[in-house]
């Protein structure tokens, strides 16, 4: 294949939206979210991602040790 070909697949590839990956509309949000949702949002978020991390860091030299 040469260098053309291929620029114009990824071209058509690139223009070509099979599933739609977000509904952007430029009207109001239908429901607006409080600020206790967004904390409550955000800790559980938090507590998702930095909880196992924390989780395996403090048991680090645990997991060192062969058994």
């Amino acid at each position: 294949m040469s260098l053309p070909v291929v620029s114009r697949l990824f071209r058509s590839a690139l223009r070509t939206q099979l599933v739609p990956v977000a509904n952007v509309s430029a009207k109001p949000a239908e429901h607006s979210v409080t600020a206790g949702e967004q904390a409550i949002a955000m800790t559980v978020l938090f507590a998702a991602i930095l909880g196992p991390s924390s989780w395996i860091l403090a048991h680090l030299e645990d997991y060192k040790k062969k058994q």
